[in-house]
C-alpha cells in the first residue's frame, strides 16, 4: 500500500528534524570536547607570546629536573617576559637538585626582575631557591627556614642477628660503600660523612650571608635547622615581606617598574613540547595527569610511596615531605 502525499511530507520534515538535531548535538560535542583539551592542555591561557609576569611553580620535594631548568632558560630569554615570580611550596629536596635551581634562577634574576613568594612551606632547599630572588615574600604563617643538611641513613643489624641473617662484602679498602645498612658505622666513614655534611652546611650558610646581607656569625646561628614562621623569618632578616602573590606582584610594580595591567601567567610545560603536534600534547598532558593522580592515591593507601624515598645522597629537607601535596590537595594554591 502507497503512502499519500500528507504522509510523505511529514516523514521528510520528520527526518529533517532529526537531522538537525543529529547535527546540533555533534556541534555542541565537539564544542565540549575543545573546551575540555583547552583545559586539560592549558592552551586556553593567556598567551606566552604577550607581555607577561611568569609564574614557577616548585611544589613538594625539589630534585635535579633538567626540564624545569630548560624551562627556566627560556623564561629568561623571552622578551615577553617582563617579571617573574617564583611560587614556592616546598619542604626541600637534594642538596644537589635545590643548588642547581638556586644557579639557574640566579641566572634568571640577572635578566628579569624575580620575586619570590613561599606559601604553605619553603623550607631547606626550598627556601634556598627563595635566596636566588631580589625579594622575598612569605605569609605570616608560612613555615620557613630549617636552613641545614642531612645525611641519613638506616641500620638494621640487629634485626638480621634475630632473623639468622649475615651479611658480608669484599671492598678494595675500608670505607667503600660506607655507610652500609647491615653494621655500625666506623668512626672513620663516620668522619667522612661528616666532613661532606660539614662542606655543603658551610656552602649553605655563606649563602644564606651574602643574599641576606648578614655576618657570618648571624647566618650560622640562623642556620641551627630550626622552622621558623614567616612572621619570625621577617624579624631574623631572612624575609623581605609578609604577603602573598598580590605582595610580591606589587613590589615588582613599584621597585622594578613592572605595567601594572600585565597577567600572571604559570609555565608549567617544557619548551620541547611546545613543537609537538597538536595530538601528541593532549596525549601528553592527560598521561601525566593520570601518573600524577595514580602515585597520588598510592601514596595516601598506606604510606606505599613517599617522596622522600627518591633521594639519595646529601638532602636538605625539613621532615615533613607532604606538607605541600596536603596544601594543594586543600586548595591552597595554584
Amino acid at each position: 500500500m502507497s503512502l499519500d502525499a500528507d504522509a510523505i511530507v511529514d516523514r521528510r520534515r520528520l527526518r529533517r528534524k532529526l537531522t538537525f538535531w543529529r547535527i546540533a548535538a555533534f556541534v555542541i560535542l565537539a564544542v565540549a570536547l575543545g573546551a575540555a583539551i583547552l583545559a586539560v592542555t592549558g592552551l586556553n591561557a593567556p598567551s606566552r607570546r604577550s607581555a607577561h609576569i611568569a609564574r614557577i611553580s616548585v611544589e613538594g620535594v625539589i630534585l635535579d629536573d633538567r626540564q624545569q631548568l630548560k624551562m627556566i632558560r627560556d623564561i629568561s630569554e623571552s622578551t615577553a617576559v617582563k617579571g617573574v615570580i617564583l611560587s614556592i611550596n616546598s619542604p626541600g629536596g637534594s642538596t644537589t637538585g635545590g643548588e642547581a635551581l638556586y644557579e639557574a634562577l640566579s641566572e634568571l634574576a640577572k635578566k628579569k626582575p624575580l620575586v619570590a613568594e613561599i606559601r604553605t612551606v619553603g623550607t631547606s632547599a626550598g627556601y634556598m631557591i627563595a635566596l636566588a630572588s631580589d625579594h622575598v615574600v612569605a605569609r605570616y604563617n608560612s613555615i620557613t627556614g630549617s636552613i641545614g643538611v642531612l645525611f641519613q641513613y638506616g641500620n638494621i643489624e640487629k634485626l638480621l642477628t634475630t632473623l639468622g641473617v649475615e651479611m658480608d662484602a669484599v671492598k678494595s679498602s675500608p670505607l667503600k660503600a660506607e655507610p652500609d645498612f647491615y653494621s655500625t658505622t666506623s668512626p672513620e666513614a663516620r668522619q667522612v660523612l661528616e666532613t661532606l655534611v660539614g662542606d655543603s652546611y658551610d656552602w649553605f650558610v655563606r649563602l644564606v650571608a651574602e643574599r641576606r646581607k648578614l655576618d657570618e656569625p648571624r647566618a650560622r646561628e640562623l642556620a641551627n635547622g630550626a622552622i621558623l614562621s614567616g612572621y619570625r623569618a621577617k624579624e631574623a632578616g631572612l624575609i623581605d615581606a609578609i604577603g602573598g602573590e598580590d605582595t610580591a606582584i606589587a613590589w615588582l610594580r613599584t621597585e622594578k617598574g613592572v605595567a601594572a595591567d600585565l597577567p600572571v601567567v604559570t609555565w608549567k610545560v617544557p619548551a620541547e613540547q611546545e613543537n609537538l603536534p597538536f595530538s601528541m600534547q593532549i596525549g601528553r598532558s592527560l598521561g601525566e595527569g593520570a601518573a600524577s593522580t595514580l602515585l597520588n592515591h598510592l601514596s595516601n593507601a598506606k604510606g606505599l610511596i613517599s617522596p622522600s624515598l627518591t633521594l639519595d645522597g646529601l638532602v636538605s629537607v625539613w621532615h615533613a615531605p607532604n606538607a605541600a601535596e596536603t596544601e594543594a590537595r586543600r586548595g591552597g594554591g595554584e
